[in-house]
C-alpha cells in the first residue's frame, strides 16, 4: 500500500554538539506534580499514581519561535517544564527546558464538565522545547521562568511530587516506551496569562534555555 499523500515528517529536537537531530514520536505530559501549583489552580495531588496526557509531535516547536496568540482561547498561560528524552528501553537519553502552553479557559470549561483537556493542552505550538542535552543527571537543578525579564517561575527539581524514576516506572506500565518519546515533568507555580508581544525565557540549571514569543493571532 502507497500513501495517499505524502506523510508528515516527525519533528527534530537538535542536540547540543550533534549535526543529527531527535525524531519526536510522541509526547507524554503529567499533571499536577508540583504541589504549589496544583493548589494555586485549587486542585489536590494525587499521592497514590501520577496521571497523564498527550501532546501531538505536530504541536511542537522550536525555542526562538514566535508562536501566533492562538485561536479559541482569551487565556494563554505558560507552564515552564522539564522535559526528558528517552532512548532505548524507556531509560533517559537527554534533558531539555520546555514549555507547555495551555489554553487555560478551554482546559477550565472542560474540568466543569468532567470532559478532557484535548483542546486546550494539545494544539500547533502547544510545546515548545529547548536543545537537548545528552544524559540525565541534573541534581536539584533550579527550573524557572521570565516574562518580560520579569521571574514568574522559580522552584526546584526535588519540588516535584513524582520523581523521574517513579514516573518511567509508573508510565512504563501503561505504554511501551523507547526512542521517539518525550516526557514533560510539570510545571511549579506561578503560572500566568501572556499576551501578544510577549517574551517567555525558561531555564533549568545546566541546560540551554527555552525562549518563545508571543505573536499577534493569525
Amino acid at each position: 500500500m502507497t500513501p495517499l499523500f505524502p506523510p508528515r515528517p516527525l519533528p527534530l529536537l537538535p542536540i547540543l554538539g550533534q549535526p543529527e537531530g531527535y525524531p519526536v514520536a510522541r509526547i507524554f505530559c503529567v499533571g499536577r506534580n508540583y504541589a504549589a501549583h496544583a493548589a494555586e489552580m485549587g486542585n489536590e495531588v494525587d499521592r497514590e499514581a501520577p496521571f497523564w496526557f498527550t501532546k501531538s509531535p505536530f504541536g511542537l516547536i522550536p525555542s526562538g519561535a514566535a508562536l501566533p496568540y492562538p485561536p479559541g482561547t482569551r487565556d494563554l498561560h505558560h507552564e515552564v517544564e522539564l522535559v526528558v528524552a528517552l532512548g532505548e528501553g524507556g531509560q533517559p537519553w537527554g534533558v531539555a527546558c520546555g514549555l507547555d502552553m495551555t489554553r487555560r479557559d478551554l482546559q477550565a470549561r472542560a474540568k466543569e464538565g468532567r470532559k478532557p483537556w484535548d483542546t486546550s493542552k494539545d494544539w500547533e505550538g502547544s510545546a515548545v522545547v529547548g536543545p537537548l542535552r545528552p544524559g540525565a543527571a541534573l541534581g536539584d537543578a533550579a527550573i524557572r521562568l521570565w516574562v518580560n525579564g520579569a521571574l514568574r517561575q522559580d522552584a526546584r527539581l526535588s519540588d516535584m511530587v513524582w520523581d523521574l524514576s517513579s514516573l518511567l516506572r509508573h508510565l512504563g506500565g501503561l505504554y511501551r516506551l523507547g526512542p521517539g518519546d518525550l516526557l514533560m515533568t510539570g510545571t511549579p507555580a506561578g503560572v500566568g496569562a501572556v499576551e501578544p508581544g510577549d517574551r517567555l525565557r525558561g531555564e533549568v540549571d545546566g541546560l540551554p534555555p527555552v525562549e518563545l514569543t508571543i505573536g499577534p493571532p493569525d
